[in-house]
């Protein structure tokens, strides 16, 4: 084993190949893999990395050919359709509904969907998958709510076999027969984590009629992906029902320069609160707030309050979560920043986020036309559940296309006196949203996918009974066999549950593939505490009451309240662990058999949660300083990011000037990415509530950083009978 090592030393060392502008001369090297594993997830990340690159290596070395063989052959993931003969058997229709927001793709497919005996709606957040069933149950369709960590039905005569189904996209049933299906925010198809949802559900789903909606550079593969299966295409394209515009300058930073009907969109609940108390204190105008994790019931008075015209609600302060849907009348959109935290590091937010939350700016109606308004029916539509007028959705001319292929182009309707507008809160952020809102993000080409279940147990089976699950994920990943039009999505917080859980005994394959579904929060020792003692909960079938868990720290609800860091990150983990025991009641229901109790406790969080944050507050002093880090980190990433010299990073930081008009040559690195307040692999994960302090976080660090990370890494050679057993006979 000793060898062993120092071969993998030594193959390691190898790979060290750097050019002299500090850039990976072979991106494919083992070496460039690390340092972006580094990157991404530090230090622990990195032993992670390290520890499973050794195993391949060890392993490789022991495998036949005949083992490499039947493993290939086994992740040969190239014809993904084949995984669903029974949906094959079926002639469906597809109807690709293309357009910006605001444009009224989502209220022809809804429109649809209510006709329908039987259907379901798969949207990305449990935010929308509450409103449809909401609205449907409102307009007396009988509909029932499917989550992760929930199910809901509207009465006793309901069940979830029949009739219609809201629900979030990793949860489309695929054994139902359905009259239609909605699929929405097609264009998540292409996301590097969950975009495996969407191409499940559109090859997966049984529906007679496939309806999807989302954003136009959908088309050439969703065109690609229906041919391949046999399925009749027909094309809707809608143009958006009121002009949105750019404004000239940002606030710079004047909160006093809020107009009624602003929202100001942040990333993260503390900094939502925060906005809020600082914005009632300087215009003495109350503010409503919006973001997922909000109680459904709280979200949809916020939602009113800001709606109605004629009270002293005048400015709205939500998360990302407004760009994909949810009624709300914003006349102009302020960006606080153009950066979020991903969980690792700060990232400049990508053409595409930009542009959709952008797009929900120009719904706003002032009190006279409010009173106007006769459409009350109208306006209770289903289509309030994506933010588009159904006034003026329902002025559009309809039409259907005829034959194969078939592309319906809906026509503008006049221009709306609902002008749209779009700015920034920091000068600095300016030129970044402006390039974004006049950029076109690149046509979507390819579709995510995870390999099923059945596929991981019987590759798992392939190796000896101590191997760990993350090394099988992961050798699973690098030699599976996709085709062109494919990608398989990234494995991240899966590697790190299968590692927490791997010491438990008696776990089966199926339990390791469900909990390295779940949306388990592991980025601290509490979480990780709270996941292995779950773990042994079903490995020995018993203990799974919400009260006999002592890592469960309930006794937070019986502190004092306050607004340190230390207080509410201890409820956002008490939170985050009752949100993963409702997903795991779910799936083990005979184990975590106090659902009810953990409901219960899960409500008097958030109400702890909420009454922390309420009292939040950002003084001018603390507001500064996060301005000045956000600079600096703008500016870094502009560096990182963009070609731009110093004398024009410096002209373009104190002017409103967009990037085109300093001479680049090239544009933001244009990529995929899910909302902050997107979901999990498992479904939906909420907007973070504490991002972390300004020097807190590992976005850019230098080549030699990582080189020297990896070097402490190795300093000390990994434990010989662990991996030994990993690898035994």
């Amino acid at each position: 084993l000793a060898k062993q090592f120092s071969s993998f030393r030594h193959k390691v060392e190898a790979s060290f190949s750097v050019d002299v502008d500090g850039k990976v001369a072979n991106s494919e090297n083992l070496y460039a893999t690390l340092r972006q594993v580094y990157i991404e997830r530090g230090e622990e990340g990195l032993d992670a990395q390290l520890k499973y690159a050794f195993y391949g290596h060890v392993a490789g070395s022991r495998f036949t050919k005949s083992d490499i063989q039947n493993q290939k052959e086994m992740a040969d993931l190239r014809y993904p359709a084949e995984w669903f003969p029974a949906t094959r058997r079926m002639h469906r229709t597809i109807h690709l509904h293309v357009g910006p927001t605001n444009s009224g793709k989502t209220y022809h497919a809804l429109k649809r969907l209510e006709e329908a005996d039987s259907g379901v709606y798969a949207g990305p957040l449990r935010l929308l998958a509450h409103e449809v069933y909401t609205r449907m149950n409102a307009k007396g369709k009988r509909c029932t709510l499917v989550t992760g960590e929930e199910r809901r039905i509207p009465d006793e005569k309901a069940d979830f076999t029949t009739g219609l189904s809201s629900c979030t996209v990793e949860m489309v049933p695929l054994s139902r027969i359905v009259d239609v299906a909605v699929i929405d925010e097609i264009q998540m198809i292409n996301n590097p984590e969950r975009g495996w949802a969407w191409t499940q559900a559109l090859l997966g789903v049984r529906a007679t009629e496939l309806h999807l909606c989302g954003e136009d550079r959908t088309v050439p593969l969703i065109r690609e992906l229906a041919a391949a299966v046999g399925d009749k295409l027909e094309i809707h394209r809608y143009e958006r029902l009121s002009p949105l515009e750019m404004m000239r300058e940002s606030l710079d930073g004047d909160l006093k320069k809020l107009r009624k009907g602003d929202c100001v969109v942040s990333f993260s609940v503390m900094g939502i609160h925060a906005l809020r108390k600082e914005i009632e204190r300087t215009t003495g105008r109350k503010v409503a707030i919006v973001y997922g994790s909000l109680p459904p019931e709280t979200r949809a008075q916020q939602a009113r309050l800001f709606n109605d015209p004629d009270n002293e609600y005048d400015y709205l302060v939500a998360s990302d979560a407004i760009g994909m849907g949810l009624n709300l009348s914003i006349k102009r959109i302020i960006f606080e920043t153009s950066q979020r935290f991903n969980g690792y590091e700060r990232q400049t937010l990508k053409v595409a986020d930009i542009k959709q939350i952008a797009g929900r700016a120009g719904r706003y109606r002032t009190a006279a036309q409010a009173t106007q308004d006769t459409a009350s029916e109208a306006a209770q539509d289903l289509s309030a559940a994506k933010g588009e007028s159904a006034e003026d959705v329902a002025a559009a001319p309809n039409a259907s296309a005829t034959e194969d292929l078939g592309t319906v182009r809906l026509p503008r309707p006049p221009r709306s006196q609902n002008v749209g507008y779009v700015t920034t809160l920091e000068k600095f952020d300016f030129p970044i949203v402006d390039t974004a809102m006049k950029s076109e993000p690149e046509p979507i080409m390819t579709a995510g996918l995870f390999p099923p279940a059945a596929i991981i147990e019987r590759f798992a089976s392939y190796f000896p009974p101590e191997t760990p699950f993350g090394y099988i994920l992961l050798r699973l990943h690098e030699i599976s066999l996709v085709h062109p039009r494919f990608y398989l999505c990234g494995l991240k917080d899966q590697l790190s549950i299968a590692d927490v859980i791997q010491p438990v005994k008696n776990l089966t394959t199926n339990d390791r593939i469900i909990f390295c579904a779940a949306p388990a929060a592991i980025r601290d020792e509490n979480g990780k505490t709270l996941l292995k003692a779950l773990a042994h909960c079903v490995a020995e079938q018993k203990g799974g009451g919400l009260l006999d868990i002592p890592e469960f720290k309930l006794d937070v609800l019986d502190r004092e309240p306050s607004r340190s860091r230390e207080y509410l990150g201890a409820l956002e983990s008490l939170h985050k662990g009752l949100v993963l025991y409702l997903w795991l009641s779910y799936r083990f229901a005979g184990v975590f058999n106090t659902r009810p109790l953990a409901f219960h406790v899960k409500g008097l969080v958030e109400d702890a949660i909420e009454n922390a944050l309420s009292k939040f507050s950002y003084n001018e002093t603390t507001r500064q300083r996060l301005r000045v880090a956000r600079e600096k980190n703008v500016l870094k990433n502009l560096k990182t990011e963009i070609p731009l010299g110093e004398a024009a990073q410096e002209r373009r930081l104190e002017t409103n000037t967009p990037l085109a008009q300093l001479g680049l040559d090239s544009e933001p690195k244009q990529e995929e990415s899910a909302p902050s307040s997107g979901d999990h692999f498992s479904g939906e994960a909420d907007t973070e509530i504490l991002e972390p302090m300004e020097d807190e976080g590992l976005g850019g660090e230098s080549v030699n950083m990582a080189r020297n990370a990896l070097r402490t890494s190795m300093e000390s050679d990994p434990s010989a009978e662990s991996a030994d057993e990993s690898v035994s006979e």
